[in-house]
């Protein structure tokens, strides 16, 4: 079988100064993945990268054996909450449909069926009550909840998420872990950028480690050390003491 994700030698440069160096990454089987490292490592610039939503300077990525291009309907996406443009005049569960537009092509308009199935990823992020609200009337954690619908209305086979727990409290936090394990349990994958290295082991179960270049990926419980760690971030103390803490809980947990 083809791996879930391959990205092979991938370089990108903005005004031909790197900021991704070569990378390889393999993803073989259905995983809840984080990419972590530190603020400028390129992890953002990794993902649009793998989207298409940048050009890479060298390098090709595959997801289920072929170009992104040929599996668009294949692939969800959650952006950076900072990146979208909430005064937009739009409702939630307008959001939440322009998940269903990948699978209706050009010419078709959402229906029904639609509609119901959007209704039913807005109640899985407990928001149907805020359906007809415009999006930029809701807080920060719920904007991002209806980014995750809408992620969720795709019925995408991998899903690349770009800090989706960056500024939620910690019960949105947990909403959207247990919706992002239900997705794996459903043989989905789950790409997401994370900067909490304390909650890794306890949410992930594969990590790649990044600092313009990959310095390791695999299995949290072997890859997420604090050598590896020191190699991404440098040694920094803080870091080093969060990772310890981070293992010990990911080791208690039940």
């Amino acid at each position: 079988m083809s791996p879930i994700l391959d990205i092979h030698d991938v370089t990108v440069a903005y005004q031909r100064k790197p900021v991704l160096w070569d990378v390889d990454l393999i993803i073989e089987q259905p995983q809840l993945a984080a990419i972590v490292g530190p603020n400028g490592a390129g992890k953002s610039t990794l993902i649009k990268a793998v989207l298409g939503l940048i050009p890479m300077a060298s390098g090709s990525v595959q997801v289920l054996g072929e170009p992104v291009a040929r599996q668009r309907k294949k692939i969800g996406y959650v952006p950076q909450r900072e990146s979208v443009d909430w005064d937009f005049p739009v409702s939630v569960l307008d959001v939440v449909l322009m998940g269903t537009y990948g699978r209706l092509g050009w010419f078709r308009r959402p229906g029904h069926a639609e509609r119901e199935w959007a209704r039913q990823c807005l109640n899985k992020v407990g928001l149907s009550q805020f359906e007809r609200r415009q999006i930029g009337q809701l807080s920060g954690g719920q904007q991002q909840l209806v980014f995750l619908a809408r992620a969720l209305a795709q019925k995408a086979e991998i899903y690349f998420m770009d800090e989706p727990m960056a500024g939620v409290d910690a019960a949105t936090e947990q909403i959207i872990f247990e919706l992002l394990r239900e997705l794996r349990q459903q043989g989905k994958t789950i790409i997401a950028v994370h900067h909490d290295l304390r909650t890794v082991p306890l949410y992930f179960d594969w990590v790649a480690l990044l600092n313009m270049r990959l310095v390791a990926s695999g299995p949290v419980e072997t890859t997420f050390t604090p050598e590896n760690l020191r190699k991404t971030y440098g040694g920094r103390l803080a870091i080093l003491d969060a990772a310890g803490e981070a293992m010990k809980a990911g080791s208690e947990a039940p």
